[in-house]
C-alpha cells in the first residue's frame, strides 16, 4: 500500500509540473503597462488574462499580463481578397514553476484574433505542436498562431488579442484556457481595406446648354463600358422626363447621341448603363434649359421659376472638447462627446457624402498615448424632409482614418444631417499626471 501511494504522489507530481508550466504562461504580478514599441508589422500590447489549469493539477486560477503582437501579410488589401494572420505570444510573463524539465515539442496553441472597425467578428489562429525544451524553473517559451480571414467590407479594420488556449501532450492530453480579462484587448493591427469597385469615369458633353422645344441637342460620351447599350435622357429635376433615347457605345466606350427635348420642365441630361439610373454607371446631369419662344397670348404673362443648386458644406458647433479625468495607476476610459457637426448638402445631384476623420497622437508630459486609443460612437440624424438617409460609421478606433457619417448615392439625395459621436481615449494605467492632447481632423467629401 505505501509503494502504490509512492508511485501515485509521483504522477501527480509530474502532471502538476506540466500543467503548472502551461497555466503559468501569462501569469505574473504587477500593474498593467503601456503598449510597447512597434515589433514588425504589429504593436506590441500587454493585457491581462486569466488562466484557468485543469482541476488535476491543483492550481488555481492565474491572472497576470500576456505580451503579444499581430501581423498581417497584406495591410492595404481589398474587399474579397484574404488575410493571412499570425497572433504571437511573445513574453510569457512567468517561468516553468516546478525542478521538472519539460520536453520538446509538447505544446500546440490555438486562439482567436478579434476584429473590429469596418468588420467585425473573431479570426481562429493555430500553432505547430513545436517547443524548446524548457529547463526547471527555466523561461517559458513563447509561440505563434497563425489563421486567415476574408474582408467583406471596406474601411479600416482593427485587430486585438483575443483568448487563446495552451494543450499540452506529455502524460496526457490537456488544456489550459486563458481568457482576455477586461476585452478588447488594445489594438495591435490595423487593416484598411479598399473596394474592389472600379471608380466611375464615364462623362458627359453637351452641344448646347439650352434649346427650343423639339430642338435635338448632341450629347457625347466617353469612358463608358465598350459596346455597351447606354440611355440618354432628359431630367426635371430628379425625374426623367419622357424625352430618351438609347445608343450603342464603340469599341472604346464612346459614343455620340442627338437628343430630341420638347419638355419645358427640363433641367438636365443624363446618360447611364443599365435599366435604370446608378450613380456608378452613369453621367451627368449636365445643365440643359428649353427656351420655350411662344408668343404670349394677349393680356397674359408667362411666370418662370429657377431653382439654383447650391453647395456641400459642413460646420460644427465648436473646436475643442474635455474629456473626463482617469486616476493614475488606474488608468481606463476618459470619455466625452464631439462637439455636434452639420452637414448640409443642397447640391441637388444624385451624388452622396461621407464625413471621416483621423486622429494624432495625445502628447503630454508623459509622453504620448497612441492614436488608436481613442474610439468613436457615431450617430446621425436627418432632418425632417431630407431626401437622403444618414448612416453613422462603425463604433470603433478612429486612429489613421475612420467614417463618422456618410450619405448613399441615389437618384435624387441631398438634406441637412446632424452627426455626433461618443469619445472614449483608453489611458494606460500609469501614465504620468498632466494634460494630454491630441488633434481630431474631420474630412467632408
Amino acid at each position: 500500500m505505501a509503494l502504490t501511494r509512492t508511485r501515485a504522489a509521483a504522477r501527480r507530481r509530474r502532471w502538476t509540473a506540466v500543467l503548472g508550466a502551461t497555466a503559468l504562461a501569462v501569469a505574473a504580478g504587477g500593474a498593467l503597462a503601456a503598449p510597447a514599441q512597434a515589433t514588425g508589422a504589429g504593436l506590441s500590447v500587454e493585457f491581462p488574462t486569466r488562466c484557468v489549469p485543469p482541476p488535476l493539477a491543483g492550481i488555481p486560477p492565474i491572472e497576470g499580463v500576456t505580451t503579444a503582437v499581430i501581423s498581417v501579410d497584406d495591410a492595404s488589401p481589398e474587399v474579397g481578397d484574404t488575410v493571412g494572420v499570425t497572433y504571437s505570444i511573445t513574453k510569457p510573463a512567468a517561468s516553468n514553476p516546478v525542478d521538472l524539465a519539460l520536453p520538446a515539442d509538447i505544446l500546440t496553441p490555438t486562439g482567436k484574433v478579434v476584429l473590429g472597425g469596418a468588420q467585425t467578428g473573431t479570426v481562429s489562429v493555430t500553432g505547430p505542436k513545436k517547443n524548446p525544451p524548457v529547463p526547471g524553473k527555466g523561461a517559458f517559451p513563447g509561440f505563434s498562431m497563425t489563421g486567415s480571414f476574408t474582408v467583406t467590407s471596406p474601411g479600416e479594420i482593427t485587430l486585438s488579442p483575443g483568448d487563446y488556449n495552451i494543450h499540452t501532450s506529455y502524460i496526457m492530453e490537456l488544456d489550459t484556457p486563458c481568457t482576455v480579462l477586461d476585452p478588447p484587448a488594445p489594438v495591435s493591427e490595423t487593416v484598411r481595406a479598399g473596394d474592389q469597385t472600379v471608380p466611375n469615369e464615364r462623362t458627359l458633353e453637351l452641344g448646347a446648354a439650352s434649346g427650343a422645344p423639339g430642338a435635338r441637342v448632341t450629347v457625347t460620351g466617353a469612358e463608358f463600358t465598350p459596346l455597351t447599350e447606354v440611355t440618354v435622357a432628359a431630367r426635371a429635376g430628379a425625374a426623367e422626363t419622357a424625352d430618351r433615347m438609347t445608343v450603342t457605345t464603340d469599341g472604346e466606350g464612346g459614343f455620340v447621341a442627338r437628343l430630341k427635348v420638347n419638355d419645358p420642365a427640363t433641367t438636365g441630361i443624363v446618360a447611364y448603363e443599365g435599366g435604370g439610373w446608378n450613380a456608378e454607371k452613369g453621367a451627368g446631369p449636365l445643365p440643359y434649359q428649353v427656351v420655350d419662344d411662344t408668343p404670349t397670348p394677349p393680356n397674359s404673362q408667362k411666370i418662370t421659376a429657377t431653382v439654383r443648386a447650391g453647395e456641400l458644406s459642413m460646420t460644427q458647433a465648436g473646436d475643442a472638447v474635455a474629456l473626463s479625468a482617469v486616476d493614475f495607476g488606474g488608468g481606463g476610459a476618459a470619455t466625452g462627446a464631439l462637439r455636434t457637426v452639420t452637414v448640409k448638402d443642397f447640391r441637388g445631384g444624385p451624388a452622396g457624402w461621407s464625413v471621416t476623420g483621423k486622429v494624432t497622437d495625445f502628447t503630454g508630459p508623459g509622453g504620448a498615448i497612441g492614436a488608436d486609443r481613442l474610439s468613436w460612437t457615431p450617430a446621425c440624424v436627418a432632418e425632417e424632409g431630407s431626401p437622403s438617409a444618414c448612416a453613422a460609421g462603425s463604433a470603433g478606433p478612429v486612429g489613421a482614418g475612420a467614417t463618422l457619417a456618410s450619405t448613399a448615392n441615389g437618384t435624387v439625395t441631398g438634406g441637412e444631417f446632424t452627426v455626433d459621436a461618443g469619445l472614449s481615449l483608453d489611458v494606460p494605467a500609469f501614465t504620468a499626471p498632466g494634460s494630454y492632447a491630441g488633434v481630431l481632423t474631420l474630412t467632408l467629401s
